[in-house]
């Protein structure tokens, strides 16, 4: 296994507030994030902004701003919304950053010496949302973006051109020898039938229409294309080509660190196609998987600002507390395949799974344990005697394993469902060792074991849950007894809460009136 893990988000652009879709983004690569360093390993978080081309120097003309007052404004609403989901980032990268645009040079100026890159004039359509040239084949007859469907207009000024030629035949060898590089496979061979097989055309990397983007040093009239710029943001963030550049071995150059992207659809034929081919001629590492998250839509569809049906995750947040907004998006979206939401579903996956299942569970334990042990946990016994014991003991068992399995599969929804598992098969476990009857019998041993096997469930349960649920598995924790903390190597310890007293409070997840709360969502869509 490897010992240091790498992750990174899409850096997002500024042209407007953040939804409930880039929020779904970065709460599961945090996710992801937390459980390596649950597993002390060596881990780094980056998020940020990509804030340069000619539709951010466009808005901030029509807001009477520069571009880089328009943006310094929109990114500190970023960076608010990833404080109020508990986003644990390492760095925050900005395009804008003195770092950033140093790098970009050097590597275009290497670029060049190579003769990676050449000059030349570019005729062809262009998308201003997407920011990106297209082919005769690829906008059909129609003349839309092959990307977000916009009508392309036909565009013609000098350029500089990376040769995507040289390092075709290396890609596919890349995709051949890896067969997990981008996921899912779908996108991949999406890649290939789409992007490669038609013919592809060398990369377009600077622009002379605009200004507001880094400049070329060798010919200041042109600035780097955003691909070129933005895609580098994963290696200078680390230091590549500065002074420091201890991250950047330690995180990039290290064998035994994981290198993970996670990206949207709409952006997979830049990190998959272009971002190795830069990587190629800069004799670089690949990272070791682009994983491909689906989309978060509504009932009207995809999410967009100029569709109007974006859902912001404030009010979310403020009236439902930041984990039932974080459990939502990481359990209800399959993690890779596209999602709805609604309200209805989020009221009930709320109640369904933290009140009914986890709340309740501790509610009763610990109920249980101030009426029959005083408030004190008895020591973890095995009733030898009772199927039951055996066979919880068993399930915590493998939905550790399970839950280790798909986490480091990337497979952030079913590690979840893996842990509730425990839970949901806890409560159960009441109803079969009914406790209550046991409280009558003069032997208190079966009864002790019931009730430290639920101590132990709840544990771990909040253990495995804390990437997720964080602020609430610590509560938990608090009301067994502990101090609070989160030792991922204690899960094991069966007599972690031997003989402590335990501290009941206030149901953690109250149950929603789902007709109320469902009224109350829907209102703030229309907001």
């Amino acid at each position: 296994m490897k010992k240091a893990f790498y992750i990174t988000t899409p850096i997002y652009y500024p042209s407007a507030k953040l939804h409930i879709g880039h929020a779904y983004c970065t709460t599961l690569c945090d996710i992801l994030a937390r459980y390596h360093r649950l597993k002390k390993e060596d881990t780094f978080f980056l998020t940020g902004s990509d804030e340069h081309g000619m539709k951010i120097e466009k808005n901030a003309l029509a807001n009477n701003k520069t571009p880089k007052e328009f943006v310094d404004e929109i990114v500190v609403s970023f960076k608010q919304l990833w404080k109020a989901l508990d986003i644990s980032n390492d760095d925050y990268i900005r395009t804008t950053d003195k770092r950033h645009v140093e790098t970009v040079q050097k590597i275009f100026s290497k670029f060049l010496e190579n003769g990676d890159i050449y000059l030349g004039e570019y005729e062809g359509w262009y998308c201003k949302e997407c920011e990106a040239f297209w082919t005769d084949i690829q906008v059909g007859e129609e003349h839309l973006c092959p990307d977000c469907h916009r009508p392309v207009n036909k565009a013609k000024e000098e350029a500089y051109f990376f040769k995507t030629s040289k390092y075709l035949n290396r890609l596919l060898k890349l995709y051949e020898d890896n067969p997990k590089f981008i996921i899912p496979e779908s996108r991949k061979n999406e890649m290939i039938n789409t992007f490669i097989k038609p013919g592809l055309e060398d990369l377009c990397v600077s622009r002379t229409s605009f200004t507001w983007g880094i400049p070329v040093k060798e010919n200041p009239k042109h600035v780097i294309y955003v691909w070129l710029d933005a895609l580098v943001n994963y290696i200078s963030a680390l230091g590549y080509l500065q002074e420091d550049d201890s991250k950047f071995k330690k995180f990039w150059l290290n064998e035994n660190c994981e290198k993970v992207h996670i990206l949207g659809a709409d952006i997979t034929r830049f990190h998959s196609i272009y971002w190795p081919m830069f990587l190629m001629a800069l004799d670089l590492p690949f990272p070791d998987r682009e994983f491909v998250h689906g989309l978060l839509m509504t009932k009207d569809g995809k999410m967009s600002k100029s569709k109007g049906n974006t859902i912001d995750p404030y009010p979310l947040i403020e009236r439902y507390g930041v984990d039932c907004v974080r459990y939502y998006l990481a359990r209800e979206i399959n993690f890779g395949s596209d999602g709805q939401f609604t309200p209805e579903q989020f009221v009930e996956r709320i109640n369904m799974d933290l009140a009914n299942n986890i709340g309740n569970l501790l509610n009763r334990t610990l109920s249980m344990i101030n009426k029959y042990f005083d408030g004190i946990i008895p020591e973890f016994v095995t009733n030898i005697n009772n199927p039951y014991d055996s066979d919880l003991d068993d399930t915590i068992k493998s939905c550790i394993a399970l839950y280790q399995s798909c986490l480091d599969d990337l497979r952030v929804t079913d590690g979840i469902i893996a842990a509730t598992k425990i839970s949901a098969r806890a409560n159960k476990y009441i109803d079969e060792t009914t406790p209550w009857v046991l409280a009558k019998q003069e032997d208190k041993q079966p009864l002790k074991s019931v009730i430290s096997h639920l101590a132990y469930s709840i544990y771990v349960t909040a253990i495995l849950l804390s990437v997720v649920l964080t602020r609430k598995s610590k509560d938990i924790l608090l009301q067994l007894g502990l101090d609070g903390s989160v030792d991922f190597e204690t899960i094991n310890n069966q007599h972690i809460l031997d003989n402590v007293k335990i501290n009941k409070g206030e149901p953690i997840f109250p149950r929603l009136d789902e007709a109320k709360e469902v009224e109350e969502i829907v209102n703030m869509m229309k907001k």
